[in-house]
């Protein structure tokens, strides 16, 4: 099995180093020579037996859209790119469109793992026709977690719909992460009587209806930093919260939960707040999302 993958930063190189360790041959291009196996995309190309599989995993938006606007340049009909970023659905709907014509398969796949996705595996929500998805089944088995297909795998639907349910997944994320950090600022302000916030939230790590992999992080922040001393509590919001609240209001779905961590997060910006402390420090630790250090 072979595949190009573009783009080799935090999860992309992760990514490369997981699928050969699965044994598949990755020929990866980034515009950082040091990391790079190719000088450019052509060369890519001429690497990768036909039909080539390519994966793209570089920043959503512009630098995505030149992407796939260069590889259709080099790549023949039949070939499949999947983007495996953060692109927001529509923009899937238009890469397939633009790709078509050319006879160039498109596929989207949401990726959720950040930085530990090389030891523990990614969950991916696929897009795309049950063909394509077949054809890269050998690429997604090695990317998944171990264990059932079922578990860290799904074929959400048709193209668009694996971004779809990563925005949703980034949704509810956030959520989930303003809960802790809320959570988090009270037992830290209540110092009278609280006396091991570390140690309370270590402890519902087991037994507890609220453990989950996000609490074992922060678990992992707090014994770092029990204060959060070296980290601003600006936190910033990477599109997907947004796009989930823009179809929430769409299609009359209320979501006041997540709508009020995002607005959380612009507070964020105007004064420094433990809970966004916590969140930033979230951010950190499962994805190695930048903080801002206190001078």
């Amino acid at each position: 099995m072979n595949i190009g993958l573009i783009g080799l930063g935090k999860m992309g190189n992760n990514m490369r180093a997981r699928l050969k360790n699965a044994g598949i041959d990755v020929v990866g291009y980034d515009t950082n020579p040091a990391v790079s196996d190719v000088p450019d995309l052509k060369a890519l190309a001429a690497a990768l037996p036909a039909p080539r599989i390519v994966w793209v995993m570089v920043p959503a938006g512009a630098i995505t859209d030149g992407v796939i606007h260069d590889l259709a340049e080099v790549l023949d009909e039949g070939d499949l790119i999947i983007d495996g970023g953060n692109s927001k659905f529509t923009e899937d709907f238009k890469h397939s469109e633009f790709l078509a014509p050319k006879g160039i398969q498109f596929m989207d796949v949401g990726v959720s793992g950040g930085v530990w996705g090389l030891e523990n595996g990614y969950g991916l929500m696929v897009g795309g026709t049950a063909e394509n998805v077949e054809r890269a089944m050998p690429v997604f088995d090695a990317l998944r977690p171990e264990g059932p297909r079922a578990e860290g795998f799904v074929h959400v639907g048709e193209v668009g719909a694996g971004h779809y349910a990563k925005m949703v997944h980034n949704g509810i994320e956030y959520g989930i992460m303003q809960s802790y950090a809320e959570g988090y600022e009270l037992l830290d302000a209540k110092k009278d009587i609280i006396k091991d916030v570390t140690g309370t939230f270590k402890a519902w790590q087991r037994g507890t209806v609220v453990r989950s992999w996000l609490l074992e992080l922060l678990v992992r922040a707090l014994e770092a930093d029990p204060e959060f001393h070296d980290i601003q509590g600006y936190v910033e919001d990477s599109g997907e919260g947004r796009w989930t609240l823009e179809e929430a209001i769409e299609n009359a779905v209320p979501m006041p939960a997540i709508s009020a961590s995002i607005f959380a997060r612009f507070v964020s910006r105007q004064e420094d707040s433990p809970s966004m402390k916590a969140v930033a420090a979230l951010r950190n630790q499962f994805g190695g999302h930048a903080v801002k250090e206190l001078d």
